[in-house]
């Protein structure tokens, strides 16, 4: 599948290619040593969680509040990403330097959510990164057992508002005061729903067309270590959240519904239409 961020990064970078070069390789490195420390902060906070439920079963109830004090704190002290680069060249222009940095932020984000899947599912589940159809691109496609889902992801040091398809940022200072709001939107002026919906839905008809009548999941997640979430209402996705945790618990809640064979169809298909759209962009 493509690293759609990635190829537009690499383009941004043309005339200061060395320096880029530098700059991001020592990036994956820290993407690296942070997606190490993700899967082992994920496989011990699964674990405890794990033990917890298992005392509130039994009902041990010491050992249940006991577990649930240090599942929460281990949960706080999930490790951080790397910090996005914000030095740039002296001769790049701003406007390339912000699109570098909003682009290298996205990739990030996408990282992080790509590495605590990868802590916590198995091997029947596959995660499609990049797909792209005619309505835009999807950050992730999971499949697996429990369904489809489709993943938007968003690196934002800010507290957001939803309402409805409207998406607002409002980022705030050490001391709570206001120092930046705006709207949420893509290159093509649209909030993150409609980011995720649009190319979701052409997915779906693809699939019905092929015989697939497949619902996907949709969830956008927040992946930047101080997000937050204002005011959400009317939303138009199944799920917005600060965490891959509140997307893993939408799976295990979620019944199964697709056997390997299914999963496998499916997967295929997502990855020829995938092809098929790339091929007809690049015309």
């Amino acid at each position: 599948m493509s690293d759609h961020p990635a190829e537009m990064l690499k383009d941004i970078h043309s005339h200061h290619q060395a320096a880029a070069d530098r700059d991001q390789a020592e990036h994956r490195k820290a993407l690296a040593r942070h997606s190490e420390a993700l899967a082992r902060h994920s496989a011990r906070v699964t674990a405890l969680r794990q033990e917890r439920d298992r005392a509130r079963a039994e009902r041990r109830w010491w050992t249940w509040a006991r577990t649930s004090v240090v599942t929460w704190h281990t949960q706080q002290r999930r490790p951080r990403p790397p910090a996005v680069r914000q030095a740039r060249p002296a001769a790049m222009p701003r406007d390339v330097a912000d699109q570098e940095a909003i682009l290298t932020a996205g990739i990030t984000g996408e990282h992080i959510v790509a590495a605590d899947l990868g802590a916590v599912l198995g091997d029947e589940w596959t995660l499609l990164h990049g797909y792209r159809n005619r309505r835009g691109e999807i950050d992730h496609v999971l499949l697996g057992p429990r369904g489809m889902f489709t993943i938007e992801v968003k690196y934002r040091n800010a507290t957001v508002d939803v309402d409805g398809d409207q998406w607002r940022f409002c980022k705030y200072d050490h001391y709570g005061n206001l120092v930046e709001q705006g709207w949420i939107t893509d290159r093509r002026g649209r909030f993150p729903s409609v980011q995720l919906n649009e190319p979701t839905a052409e997915l779906e008809r693809f699939l019905r067309s092929r015989n697939h009548p497949v619902r996907a999941r949709r969830a956008v997640i927040l992946t930047h270590p101080r997000s937050a979430l204002g005011r959400c209402r009317n939303i138009t996705v199944d799920l917005i959240a600060t965490s891959t945790g509140r997307l893993t618990d939408l799976i295990s809640e979620s019944p199964a519904v697709f056997g390997t064979t299914q999963v496998l169809e499916l997967q295929k298909l997502v990855v020829h239409d995938h092809q098929f759209n790339q091929r007809r962009m690049a015309r």
